[in-house]
């Protein structure tokens, strides 16, 4: 008996580690694993982010807001992955005044919305839109998570692709480090 119930518990562990999140399967992302990976704070330490020892990151904080803004700068830009992680002091409510809102900033951008959605991450209510269109010479796909914290905090994360090559396998790397934001909130 007690072999049985050591044997469902391994199977339910195993099941629960090799699910994907609700994004990655949408995107049919495989399972990404990093290399050398640095755990970085953001200045005020209220979240932080594992990112490759490699990548150029700069931190940014005011009153309102602390950013972690990185990319892997030893490769050319339609090769890279830029990232920008923020937590913004500010309550959000993802109502339809808010999805509106970024209706009309896809617009003033002249993007094309691919995907928008609620869903969950880090296990909090999140709401992502994924976008496409042209910035500067370049094709464009920019995706936004909104990760509500709390009531007094939200994260913006956000993932810049260039071009048109392995787009999927960068925007699925991007996910990947979303999904391991850590708050400390």
């Amino acid at each position: 008996m007690k072999k049985l119930i050591v044997l469902i518990g391994a199977s339910l562990l195993f099941l629960s580690c090799s699910q994907q999140s609700e994004i990655s399967s949408d995107f049919n992302c495989k399972t990404s694993s990093f290399k050398d990976l640095e755990e970085v704070n953001d200045v005020k330490k209220l979240f932080s982010v594992q990112i490759p020892k490699t990548w150029k990151t700069n931190l940014y904080y005011d009153q309102i807001q602390s950013s972690i803004y990185t990319a892997d700068t030893t490769k050319q830009l339609t090769e890279t992955l830029l990232l920008d992680f923020t937590i913004i002091n500010k309550n959000i409510k993802f109502d339809t005044a808010f999805k509106l809102k970024q209706e009309q900033e896809n617009l003033t951008k002249k993007l094309i919305k691919i995907k928008s959605k609620e869903t969950s991450i880090i296990n909090k209510p999140t709401y992502f839109t994924i976008s496409k269109g042209k910035k500067g010479r370049y094709d464009y796909q920019v995706c936004h998570f909104f990760i509500k914290v709390n009531e007094q905090n939200f994260i913006l994360a956000k993932a810049e692709v260039y071009g048109d090559s392995l787009v999927n396998k960068r925007l699925c790397k991007a996910f990947s480090f979303i999904e391991n934001i850590k708050t400390n909130i």
